[in-house]
C-alpha cells in the first residue's frame, strides 16, 4: 500500500515528492448522481485531489440517529474519487463553518441550555465522541494506507477564529487516531497571530486559509510551521452571497494569477471548485449578518452551481498545466438543461385555513423555543387568544429570533426583523378579542464567530400586548417536512395577503436540469416532489432555484411553494438558465 507523509522537505507520496493540487466539492451539496461528473471535471482541470467537509447535522439529524444514505454516502463519494484516480482530503469537523447551518453542528445540541461548544465541556464532548464513533471508521477504511485514497484528515476547523482550548484540539486528534486514522492530521487557520496561536498545537501539521498574497501569507504561516511543506487549505477564489447584497465575483484573471503565485510556493486546496447548493434550510448566517446566506453556494467557482465549465475553470487549468501534466479526460455524464416553460397554479390555500391539518398545537403558559418544541428548522406559529374585553393596541416580541410576522384574526399587522425585531408595533386596526398570531422564521443559525451557544430560535422572552406580557400560548411547528406537505388540505379555502401554499403540477417526458423562477413571489421556500429546494427571497441577489434533473421524474411532477409575504403569481416558469 502507498503511504503519504509530511516531511521536512515537503509532502511525499509513496516516498516520492508530491504537490497537493486539490479542489473542494462537498458531497452533501451535490446530487449523488452528479458526483462522478463533478469529480471527472476536477481531474480534467489538472487537480489530483478532492477535498470535502463532513456535515455533522446531516449525518445525525436527530440525536443518536445516523444517516449515510443517498447524497450522504461519503464512502461512495470517496470510492468514486478513488476510481477516477483522485486522492482525498477529509475535514470531519465536528465544526466546519462552510456557510452551512450552525457550521455543521446539529441543532439538538442547543436543547441542552448549559452546553458549551467547541471546547472540553463534557456534554459536548460526549456528543462528538458518539458522532466520531459512527463516522471516523468509515473514513479510516478509505485511507491510502488501507488501499484507499484519503491522504489528509483535518482536526476541527479554523479553531483559532473561535477559541484557544489546546486540550480540545489534542483530544480530537487523539480521537481520530484511536478510531483508526493513521494518515497525517492537520489544522487550518487564518494567518494572523491570534488565529495561528489559538488554533494550532506544536505536534500537528499546520496550514493556512487565504485568497490572495500567497507569499506574504505563507511567510506568516512559516513562523508557526518552521519546516515542512506550505499549504493553503482554503484558497478563496470566489465568495458566498448574502440575501439583499450584491452577487460576489472574483475575476477569472485574478483567480488564475493568485493561483500561479500560490503554486510557486506550495500546495493548495481550491475553495470552492464547485460550490453546489444549500438545499433545504441548510444555508447559515455568517457572523450575525441579519439576512443569512442564499440558497445557491455557487461561490463564483470554476464549476457553476449546476456543474458548467466557466472561463475561470479554463484559466486555472492553464495555470495548473505549468506545474503538472494534464491528461485529457472524457466527460461521461450527459447533463442537459431544459426550459419547461410556464406552469399554472393548480391549487392554493392559506396557512391559517390549513393550519390544523398540518400541525397539532402545543400548549404552554409561556412561549417555547424551537429547540424546546423539537422544531429544528423552518417556522413556528405562536398563537394567543385575546380576552374579549381587551383591545389590542400594541405588540412587542421580547428576545425573538429571527423574523416575526404578526397577524390579527388572520390579517397581516406587522413585520419585526433585524433592527426592528425588538420594537413595539402599534396596530393600525385596534379591536378586542380574537387571535394574535406570530409567525416566527428561523432564517439560519450562525455558522461563524463566537456566538454559537446563542443560536436558539423562536420567542425566547415573552410577548407584550398593551405593554404587559401575555400568557397562554398555542404553538404550531412548521418544519415543512414531507409529512407536513402531504397533509396540506387545498380544499380549506384561500385568503389573500397572508402566508399560503401554492401547488403547481406538470407532466414531462424528458428529464433535465432546470431553474425555478420565483418572480411574483416574495419570500419563502420551494419544494419539488417533496424535496426542499431551499429558500427564495425577492430582495436577491439569487432569483432562481436550481432543480437538478435527478429530482424530477418522467410523468407527473409537483412543485409546492410556501410564501410568507402575501405575494403570489398565478404561474411559475421553469427556465434553462439561472
Amino acid at each position: 500500500m502507498k503511504t503519504f507523509t509530511v516531511e521536512k522537505d515537503g509532502f511525499r507520496l509513496g516516498g516520492e515528492p508530491f504537490r497537493v493540487i486539490s479542489g473542494a466539492i462537498h458531497y452533501f451539496r451535490v446530487p449523488r448522481e452528479y458526483w462522478r461528473d463533478r469529480l471527472i471535471k476536477l481531474k480534467a482541470c489538472g487537480f489530483n485531489t478532492v477535498e470535502t467537509y463532513v456535515a455533522w447535522n446531516m449525518h445525525e439529524p436527530r440525536e443518536g440517529e445516523f444517516d449515510y444514505s443517498d447524497m450522504l454516502d461519503i464512502e461512495d463519494f470517496l470510492a468514486t474519487a478513488a476510481e477516477l484516480g483522485l486522492y482525498a482530503i477529509v475535514r470531519p469537523g465536528p465544526y466546519i463553518c462552510s456557510e452551512w447551518e450552525f457550521g455543521g453542528l446539529p441543532w439538538w445540541l442547543l436543547k441542552n441550555d448549559g452546553i458549551h461548544l467547541r471546547c472540553m465541556e463534557p456534554d459536548y464532548i460526549a456528543a462528538v465522541d458518539r458522532f466520531f464513533d459512527s463516522l471516523i471508521p468509515r473514513i479510516a477504511a478509505h485511507q491510502i494506507t488501507e488501499g484507499g485514497n484519503v491522504i489528509l484528515v483535518q482536526v476541527e476547523n479554523e479553531y483559532g477564529s473561535y477559541g484557544d482550548d489546546s486540550e480540545y484540539i489534542r483530544y480530537l486528534a487523539d480521537g481520530l487516531r484511536s478510531r483508526g486514522i493513521n494518515v497525517p492530521l492537520f489544522t487550518s487557520d487564518g494567518t494572523n497571530k491570534q488565529m495561528l496561536t489559538g488554533g494550532t498545537v506544536p505536534e500537528i501539521f499546520k496550514t493556512a486559509n487565504f485568497g490572495s498574497r500567497a507569499e506574504e501569507q505563507f511567510a506568516a504561516l512559516r513562523e508557526y510551521q518552521p519546516d515542512g511543506p506550505l499549504m493553503c487549505t482554503e484558497f478563496w477564489n470566489g465568495w458566498f452571497d448574502v440575501w439583499g447584497e450584491e452577487h460576489n465575483i472574483t475575476a477569472p484573471e485574478k483567480a488564475a494569477q493568485e493561483l500561479d503565485i500560490l503554486l510557486k510556493n506550495g500546495s493548495m486546496n481550491f475553495y470552492m471548485f464547485e460550490g453546489g447548493t444549500n438545499f433545504g434550510f441548510m444555508s447559515g448566517k455568517n457572523n450575525e449578518k441579519k439576512t443569512g446566506i442564499v440558497t445557491s453556494y455557487d461561490y463564483d467557482a470554476p464549476l457553476t452551481e449546476d456543474g458548467r465549465i466557466t472561463e475561470k475553470y479554463e484559466k486555472c487549468k492553464e495555470v495548473i498545466s505549468r506545474y503538472t501534466d494534464i491528461n485529457e479526460v472524457p466527460l461521461t455524464t450527459q447533463i442537459r438543461r431544459l426550459e419547461y416553460g410556464e406552469i399554472r397554479c393548480t391549487a392554493r390555500t392559506d396557512l391559517f385555513s390549513t393550519l390544523d391539518s398540518i400541525s397539532d398545537p402545543v400548549k404552554s403558559v409561556y412561549p417555547l423555543s424551537f429547540e424546546e418544541l423539537d422544531s429544528y428548522y423552518g417556522y413556528v406559529l405562536y398563537r394567543l387568544h385575546i380576552r374579549e374585553n381587551e383591545t389590542v393596541s400594541t405588540v412587542r416580541c421580547e428576545n425573538t429570533a429571527d423574523r416575526v410576522q404578526g397577524f390579527r384574526n388572520g390579517k397581516y399587522a406587522f413585520t419585526a426583523f433585524a433592527e426592528t425585531i425588538d420594537e413595539q408595533f402599534e396596530l393600525a386596526e385596534k379591536f378586542a378579542g380574537g387571535t394574535t398570531d406570530l409567525l416566527v422564521e428561523n432564517i439560519g443559525r450562525v455558522n461563524f464567530g463566537t456566538g454559537l451557544e446563542c443560536q436558539h430560535k423562536g420567542v425566547l422572552g415573552g410577548v407584550r400586548i398593551n405593554d404587559h406580557r401575555q400568557y397562554g400560548f398555542e404553538m404550531f411547528t412548521l418544519s415543512l417536512d414531507e409529512n407536513q406537505l402531504g397533509r396540506i388540505d387545498y380544499n380549506r379555502g384561500y385568503n389573500d395577503g397572508v402566508p399560503a401554499f401554492y401547488k403547481f403540477e406538470f407532466e414531462i417526458s424528458e428529464i433535465a436540469d432546470t431553474f425555478l423562477d420565483t418572480d411574483g413571489f416574495g419570500k419563502g421556500v420551494a419544494f419539488i416532489n417533496g424535496f426542499n429546494l431551499g429558500r427564495f427571497w425577492n430582495i436577491g441577489p439569487q432569483k432562481k432555484l436550481y432543480i437538478p434533473a435527478p429530482l424530477l421524474k418522467k410523468g407527473k411532477n409537483e412543485i409546492v411553494i410556501f410564501e410568507t409575504e402575501g405575494n403570489s403569481a398565478d404561474s411559475i416558469t421553469l427556465s434553462d438558465n439561472n
